[in-house]
């Protein structure tokens, strides 16, 4: 992507956070929050309505794209799979941190990532408080790019030993024995935290504020554009057992660290 493709994308999305998300924020009523799957997952008005501006202008802008999102896969109308065929592909997460948006708590973002063949070419995590988007470019590093346009570089903390690491750990969907197994080592980090936004999250941990994440459950709109982001902020991230992060793979956890040496370490001391 060029430089005007990227803040084109970025101009979307603050458009989008404006018109579609503040504009509801504090604003739904009862029947405006559906549930999807369980009671983690709810889903809102405001994100059918951002999913889809955010489509249609995607669609402008790169049209010859594909484009999916978080709720369209949910009801059926695409699927996760297309990541991994031929042709670039951008996948949306239109409101990451529902739940939070839902309860009128001011901690949600918006997410994009371009996937070619399950590999993330670019990724995007818009804050619509902050009126700031973190990007990342395959190769080409990770930054976040003010409203008035100013730039500043995102990197991962520093190393230290397993014992001074604080992160956030996102254990409500790992399967027993591994969610009893995980929990009973929390205590060997420092601190342990949840946001219950993926966006926030990943901005955190590429800009260098905390040290490791984990994941268990593994949807694309949720992980593509963040893990990317990490990775050009210096960081190393891989799945449990060791393989690399593909979008179109949603089973195996993720574990997020400052380098391969701090992996191989919080590894050995939660998930072995």
């Amino acid at each position: 992507m060029n430089e005007t493709e990227v803040q084109s994308v970025i101009d979307l999305l603050r458009h989008v956070a404006r018109t579609e998300v503040l504009t509801r924020f504090k604003n739904l009523n009862p029947e405006d929050v559906r549930i999807k799957s369980g009671p983690l997952d709810p889903v809102t008005v405001a994100d059918e309505a951002a999913e889809q501006a955010l489509k249609a202008g995607l669609n402008r802008l790169f049209p010859g794209d594909d484009v999916i999102g978080e709720e369209a896969v949910s009801s059926g109308a695409a699927r996760i799979k297309r990541l991994s065929e031929p042709g670039r592909v951008w996948i949306l997460d239109p409101i990451d941190g529902t739940a939070n948006f839902a309860a009128e708590l001011p901690l949600f973002g918006i997410m994009a990532a371009l996937v070619e063949q399950d590999d993330v070419l670019a990724g995007f995590i818009f804050d619509p408080f902050g009126d700031d988007c973190a990007v990342a470019l395959k190769g080409q590093g990770a930054w976040l790019a003010a409203a008035d346009g100013t730039r500043r570089r995102l990197k991962v903390a520093a190393p230290v030993p397993v014992e001074e690491m604080v992160g956030s750990m996102s254990w409500r969907f790992m399967p027993e024995p591994l969610r009893s197994h995980v929990l009973h080592r929390l205590d060997r980090l420092a601190a342990v935290t949840d946001y219950r936004c993926a966006a926030h999250q990943y901005r955190m941990l590429s800009a260098g504020h905390c040290h490791v994440q984990m994941f268990r459950k593994l949807l694309p709109w949720d992980h593509a554009a963040g893990v990317l982001l990490h990775r050009e902020a210096g960081g190393f991230a891989r799945h449990f057992d060791g393989s690399e992060y593909r979008p179109s793979v949603t089973n195996g956890g993720l574990l997020l660290a400052p380098d391969e040496a701090s992996w191989t370490a919080l590894a050995d001391a939660l998930l072995r």
